[in-house]
């Protein structure tokens, strides 16, 4: 990506977005072969009620 010091915010963006477009056109992320959040720690509920407050 250029050096966008020098750049007005709203084409510090696009120049970002079409970085970031032009990354994905040509490096393309391979498709996850698991459900998204399936691998996350599952919590179990804290105890409820009256004695907690």
């Amino acid at each position: 990506m250029a050096n966008t010091k020098t750049l007005s915010k709203e084409e510090r963006k696009k120049s970002k977005r079409a970085a970031r477009k032009k990354i994905k056109a040509e490096k393309p992320k391979k498709p996850r072969d698991y459900a998204r959040g399936s691998k996350k720690r599952k919590v179990k509920k804290l105890a409820r009620g009256q004695a907690k407050r």
